[in-house]
């Protein structure tokens, strides 16, 4: 039996904050009280906040620890205890490993990985190996080659809980820009004006031949894994009607404000990233964060490809707008409830105990201490 106390702490429930203390017992949260504890063993937390653990559902950071540089490899297995732990350091207790279904093998430039990555994290999870809770979100590319036989090779040990449909073909969506798209390609995978101008005519292709039975794979695999659906960067009104009439629930990164708040019409959840939030706009040139927040069409961020950002951007959020609480529960409850992991994302009693412990100095959030599951891992 493990049991301890956080004392002396400022607690960032859903709609308050609360000086005062929380026991935790066998992993989860079985108190919060007001005022201190007088167990003498209790954890000082000098009057610290102590959130929830972020819930992040769509990040491609481990691609970036498997290629640290432009066709430059790293080790998978070290690639995904990087990321474990550096996700551990900056408040993440639970991710939705984002990893790309649906290879390019003629260009070379979207090679088969998924399948790999999730057997090794199976493998780690089974064997306790991961400091955070991982969960797989599968991107399902429908522009590509083989993204039927590659969702084929799952099956219910990897934990898919997340399938997103993503069409990257150039002129449309996260890259109707042209120009954005050119510049992505030349600084990710050192691409020539040439080599992109082939790329572009084979992706055009893909989507004409592949997109409508990709769909349909899509949408069966959801039903037989029982998975949240997302659709990914909607862009007009007839995107997010194709999306609800999918039985999509989760929009990601939503390019216009027209396709956000015809989710929000369906009820569909958006979310966007905190890199966004953060820089004040789109590296795509697409519809800002706080647009959408100012126009109240934001219920979730995600950190996306800087795990530090999410953190960071609910803190910010939260003072500008003098509500912590608000901000904290749109990178913990809102993706835990958008998701239907009902035994996390809050503190409250029954809970599990996954929980950060911060001071903010001059606005920014210093991480002190980092609990997952009751067990501190940082």
């Amino acid at each position: 039996m493990h049991e301890y106390i956080l004392n002396n702490a400022m607690i960032i429930k859903k709609d308050e904050i609360v000086h005062g203390h929380i026991r935790i017992k066998d992993n989860k949260i079985v108190d919060i009280s007001s005022g201190l504890s007088n167990n003498k063993s209790s954890i000082d937390c000098e009057k610290d906040y102590i959130s929830p653990g972020l819930v992040e559902l769509h990040t491609d950071n481990l691609e970036r620890h498997m290629t640290p540089r432009p066709k430059v490899s790293f080790p998978v297995e070290n690639a995904i205890l990087s990321h474990d732990r550096e996700l551990a350091s900056v408040g993440i207790t639970t991710v939705f490993d984002a990893l790309r279904v649906g290879s390019i093998e003629k260009t070379g430039k979207y090679k088969k990985y998924a399948k790999n990555c999730s057997d090794i994290i199976s493998s780690f999870k089974k064997d306790n190996i991961l400091k955070i809770d991982h969960k797989i979100h599968l991107r399902a590319e429908t522009c590509s080659e083989n993204l039927i036989d590659e969702l084929d090779e799952y099956n219910e040990t990897h934990d898919v809980k997340l399938i997103s449909i993503m069409d990257h073909t150039p002129g449309q969506r996260q890259f109707r820009v042209i120009d954005k798209y050119k510049e992505y390609l030349s600084i990710k995978h050192g691409m020539t004006e040439n080599e992109m101008e082939i790329h572009f005519d084979h992706l055009k292709n893909l989507q004409k031949k592949n997109s409508k039975k990709h769909i349909d794979k899509i949408l069966e695999f959801k039903s037989s894994y029982d998975c949240i659906l997302a659709s990914h960067d909607d862009t007009t009104e007839n995107d997010v009607h194709n999306s609800n009439k999918y039985g999509v629930k989760l929009a990601e990164f939503p390019t216009t404000l027209e396709a956000a708040k015809t989710s929000k019409d369906y009820n569909i959840k958006v979310m966007m990233g905190s890199p966004n939030l953060l820089r004040g706009g789109s590296h795509s040139g697409n519809i800002s964060a706080k647009e959408l927040l100012e126009n109240d069409c934001l219920d979730i961020l995600s950190s996306d490809y800087i795990p530090s950002s999410l953190i960071i951007s609910v803190v910010k959020w939260g003072l500008e707008i003098d509500n912590l609480p608000k901000a904290f529960a749109a990178a913990s409850h809102a993706p835990s409830i958008a998701t239907n992991l009902n035994d996390r994302g809050s503190i409250d009693n029954n809970k599990r105990a996954d929980l950060i412990r911060f001071k903010i100095y001059q606005n920014l959030p210093v991480v002190k201490n980092v609990w997952s599951n009751g067990i501190q891992v940082s």
